[in-house]
């Protein structure tokens, strides 16, 4: 397994609207997976879960869940984050986001593709992959092989996103990259 470093693959990373029918090895599903269910939750509570689909019925139907954003069905694979309220309910959001950050990362890590979808139909997506009724769609993402690589979007400045001490009170210029 190549491997990037952190922040090479943080610096790397794009949202990925172009897929390859290519697949993704079991033992790479396996790497991402592990890293997704090592992440940080509030008291270790773990209010996640994440259903894979592979089923390319399943996959066609999530896609039109998802406002119709039909990208999402050519990935080898689609993951739901659900949230779970019942074991953490002021923290299984944050929770979820951060155990999917972690999926984000270990795909890029590995080469692979992914896309944070955020606009779906809750109601459908639970009934196409069976989430109970107490449990709540936080995020998808497709996992698989690119097929584009977009370039780089602008960012703020580091004065914009960064202070010292006190809002809006600038960084030294050592920490400025």
């Amino acid at each position: 397994m190549n491997v990037k470093n952190t922040l090479e693959t943080i610096a790397d990373r794009r949202s990925i609207r172009v897929y390859t029918p290519a697949r993704v090895p079991d033992e790479h599903v396996k790497a991402i997976l592990e890293a997704t269910r090592l992440a940080p939750s509030a008291a270790n509570r773990q209010p996640v879960h994440f259903v894979v689909v592979r089923d390319a019925e399943r996959k066609r139907r999530l896609a039109e869940a998802c406002a119709a954003q039909h990208f999402i069905a050519d990935a080898d694979l689609v993951i739901a984050c659900i949230g779970l309220p019942a074991q953490s309910q002021k923290w299984y959001q944050v929770d979820a986001a951060i155990a999917m950050q972690h999926l984000v990362l270990a795909a890029a890590s590995l080469g692979y593709a992914t896309c944070w979808i955020g606009a779906f139909s809750e109601a459908a997506v639970k009934q196409i992959l069976g989430v109970p009724d107490d449990a709540r769609i936080v995020a998808l993402t497709p996992l698989g092989v690119a097929g584009e690589r977009p370039a780089p979007r602008g960012r703020k400045t580091h004065r914009e996103v960064f202070s010292l001490e006190r809002f809006g009170a600038p960084l030294p210029a050592e920490w400025v990259g």
